[in-house]
């Protein structure tokens, strides 16, 4: 997302020339009015240019556009304070209105984005569980969210995925005592898998372990 406007500060007398030591700061320019509808949708649009965004956190991106506006304002030494804050307050309405627009022509989908991150975290090796909290973290509503997670089946290969990162179980390169293999499936339990499923990969057959996180992969 685009940042607000700035200006150039005039170099200090010791000011070491360009390219050596730490970049100087620039200075903020004039909070200028407050963001109106089409400055937050050209806004919104730049960011879902770059990004994969919910309907929630598209909302969040544009407040806190707003937000740093009201901050230049005050510092700005804005004499009315509650001009700033009505001002503030529309700002918030105009950008839940952009983003209402957006979600009912389709560019923005929660259900789509859960489906594609769901499926790309499975394929990760991220458990249901870390999927889930994922979505939620996005602000994807929580039955969306529970349609698009993977079938429990998956759950394993998943749990395969994760072990192959870190190198577990079947994917070790050495063998195991007791003491390793309790730390191992530590670690899945941490990763959110269910203690049957981190207990069943971990004694997997590497063959058929490496086969079923290929067509995890492949999916």
């Amino acid at each position: 997302m685009a940042e607000p406007p700035t200006q150039d500060l005039e170099p200090a007398p010791d000011a070491k020339p360009a390219g050596r030591g730490r970049a100087r700061r620039r200075a903020p320019g004039p909070a200028g009015p407050a963001p109106a509808r089409s400055r937050l949708h050209e806004a919104a649009l730049t960011h879902l240019a770059r990004f994969a965004v919910t309907e929630a956190g598209l909302v969040r991106v544009l407040d806190r556009r707003i937000d740093r506006w009201a901050r230049a304002a005050g510092a700005e030494g804005t004499p009315d304070p509650d001009a700033v804050a009505g001002a503030k307050q529309a700002s918030r309405q105009a950008a839940r209105e952009v983003v209402r627009a957006l979600v009912q022509s389709g560019v923005v989908d929660d259900t789509a984005f859960a489906g594609a991150r769901a499926r790309s975290l499975t394929r990760a090796g991220r458990s249901r569980r870390a999927v889930s909290a994922h979505l939620a973290a996005w602000g994807v509503p929580q039955d969306v969210a529970q349609a698009a997670l993977p079938e429990p089946e998956s759950e394993l290969a998943a749990a395969l995925a994760y072990a192959r990162r870190r190198r577990l179980g079947p994917f070790r390169v050495q063998e195991a005592d007791a003491d390793i293999q309790r730390k191992e499936l530590g670690a899945l339990a941490r990763a959110g898998f269910p203690q049957p499923v981190a207990q069943q990969a971990l004694c997997m057959d590497p063959e058929d372990a490496k086969a079923l996180v290929i067509r995890l992969k492949q999916g």
